[in-house]
């Protein structure tokens, strides 16, 4: 009984360590990289990634919608007819909402739809989409000094060469241009920023390509 329980426990132990030697394909090379184990091993927190995710959308709302008021519309003021002797109900001014023309009653006025995420959450919530694409495989490293002279054509054979599923998001740091110019015109792959690439970005990819000096931002905001 007791070696039973001795065998559980080692088997536990073995279970919440994360995955050693974490490998990534190199685009475009025969090779594998060792993918950082701070950023890719995170068990996923599906509560805490919905939580980013969705605050990672809404912040991308501009809130600039707004409708007219019965004080804003372009009407008369005047009284629509003379309170009495016409034989018709009584009615003041014809700017109110149940009349054509009228203003909107409870329209929409510019507003913010930004939603508080914690900072140790929002971090947490990205190492877990990051961990997610190195579990499933789907994950592949990318040299950037390769695309100093701009190549869409030899960016798509590296994809290509990968099998790389569509939507593929492709982050980059922020010199690399060069990068961005060989990828961004290729259907169905979106490039972004180290800085800017939010938790709904990879949750919404079903590859992800990070390049080097990415990963040395990612690792800076995932903490």
């Amino acid at each position: 009984m007791a070696e039973s329980t001795t065998k559980g426990n080692a088997a536990t132990e073995t279970a919440a360590k994360p995955a050693a030697g974490l490998k990534a394909t190199v685009l475009g090379k025969q090779a594998n990289a060792d993918l950082p184990k701070a950023l890719f091993s995170e068990p996923f927190h599906e509560s805490l990634v919905f939580e980013a995710a969705r605050a990672d959308l809404a912040s991308r709302r501009r809130g600039t919608h707004s409708s007219l008021t019965r004080g804003e519309v372009s009407m008369t003021t005047a009284k629509a007819w003379r309170q009495k002797g016409t034989g018709r109900a009584r009615a003041g001014a014809l700017s109110v909402p149940h009349r054509y023309g009228g203003g909107a009653a409870f329209g929409p006025k510019p507003r913010h739809y930004t939603v508080k995420v914690n900072r140790k959450a929002r971090r947490k919530a990205l190492r877990a989409a990051l961990s997610i694409h190195a579990d499933r495989g789907s994950v592949a490293v990318l040299d950037g000094s390769g695309y100093t002279d701009p190549s869409t054509k030899t960016a798509a054979a590296a994809l290509t060469k990968w099998g790389a599923d569509r939507p593929t998001l492709v982050v980059i740091g922020a010199e690399e241009e060069g990068v961005a110019k060989s990828f961004r015109n290729i259907e169905g792959i979106s490039v972004a920023l180290a800085a800017a690439t939010g938790v709904a970005d990879l949750v919404g990819a079903s590859s992800l390509v990070v390049s080097e000096a990415a990963l040395s931002e990612l690792e800076g905001r995932a903490g």
